[in-house]
């Protein structure tokens, strides 16, 4: 799964640590985020959007197989 977080830390200057700290994951996380190595769980997407005062699907982006 595609997801703009990468584009949103650098937008509003926040590091891949500081973020991961809001929402409560490790910066490891984060970088699996941001690789699409890692899909987040509804409860993180979530937190992430709401951290970012945006709608889940601004950030991520679903496409079926």
């Amino acid at each position: 799964m595609n997801n703009k977080i990468r584009e949103l830390r650098k937008i509003n200057n926040v590091t891949q640590e500081d973020l991961a700290s809001v929402v409560g994951v490790t910066r490891q996380t984060i970088i699996s985020l941001e690789n699409g190595k890692y899909n987040a769980s509804l409860q993180l997407a979530y937190k992430i959007a709401k951290y970012f005062n945006t709608t889940i699907e601004e950030i991520f982006v679903f496409e079926e197989d």
